[in-house]
């Protein structure tokens, strides 16, 4: 799966940024489509997935290393500021704020949730 990478657009959109560049689309498109422009909720992030045919795990698992992570996954990571989504694909981490990176943005806790992206290959 290729991504393109999407910045957040203000502080409190890093789901949004998440959920367009799973679904490729513009973070405005994602706040249109789940009516919310400030931080979104597990049930935002799983409900707007699912409905455009992307599988998600109920379960959500703690990870220590990059090498812990699945192929693709949602990361709720507690940075020094906040809680933040961010997304892995590939080895890479997208993550809204930091940029591309190797590895985690500095963050004390890290939870993810697997993904499984439908054939068409978004």
């Amino acid at each position: 799966m290729q991504i393109r990478y999407i910045r957040e657009p203000t502080d409190l959109q890093c789901g949004q940024a998440v959920l367009a560049m799973l679904l490729g689309k513009s973070a405005d498109e994602i706040v249109r489509i789940i009516g919310n422009e400030r931080e979104t909720t597990l049930r935002e992030m799983t409900s707007t997935l699912r409905a455009h045919g992307v599988q998600i795990s109920d379960v959500r698992l703690s990870a220590e290393s990059k090498s812990d992570l699945p192929d693709v996954c949602l990361l709720s990571l507690e940075t020094p500021r906040c809680w933040h989504w961010s997304l892995f694909c590939g080895g890479v981490f997208y993550d809204p704020e930091h940029g591309v990176m190797d590895d985690f943005p500095q963050c004390r806790r890290k939870y993810y949730w697997e993904i499984h992206l439908p054939e068409r290959g978004l």
